[in-house]
């Protein structure tokens, strides 16, 4: 049988909740004698569409920086540090990747590293009073921290 949404068949539904707030009736076909489940098929489906659908030009840098920027978010730092990278490998000398890159970075603790993104931001983009605010905040918070530890974060 092949599960499919739909009307009823023979007057009887079952409805699935794959989505919060969205639910669908499924009806049940005879289909070349095995079974298969729609439910499982479209929850991996849809699950694969809402991850990809806003996100379809992943080659260029703003939709990495995009895509980097809603993982920060959700607190996902690794990831949103690996998209910032992705994006500065595809534009080099964009100033709001390194800083976005940079505030990854000092959110997983990777301070040294942090340090010296803020400063290449700085680099490519000196007037940006934003990027100039991340990195006297940071470089306050750093020269505090490298003062109490006795040594800078990621040195050995």
């Amino acid at each position: 049988m092949l599960f499919v949404p739909g009307a009823s068949l023979a007057g009887s539904t079952e409805s699935r909740n794959l989505l919060p707030g969205k639910s669908f009736p499924i009806i049940a076909i005879p289909f070349g004698g095995f079974v298969k489940s729609w439910t499982s098929t479209a929850a991996a489906l849809l699950l694969f569409a809402s991850g990809c659908a806003s996100y379809s030009n992943t080659d260029s840098s703003k939709s990495q920086i995009a895509f980097g920027s809603n993982v920060a978010r959700k607190g996902l730092w690794r990831e949103a540090a690996f998209r910032f990278e992705q994006a500065i490998s595809k534009d080099p000398k964009n100033a709001r990747a390194h800083n976005n890159l940079a505030v990854a970075l000092e959110a997983s603790g990777e301070f040294a590293r942090a340090l010296t993104e803020y400063k290449k931001a700085l680099e490519l983009a000196p007037n940006d009073t934003y990027i100039r605010r991340n990195y006297a905040r940071f470089a306050e918070f750093y020269t505090s921290y490298t003062r109490t530890t006795g040594k800078a974060a990621g040195a050995s």
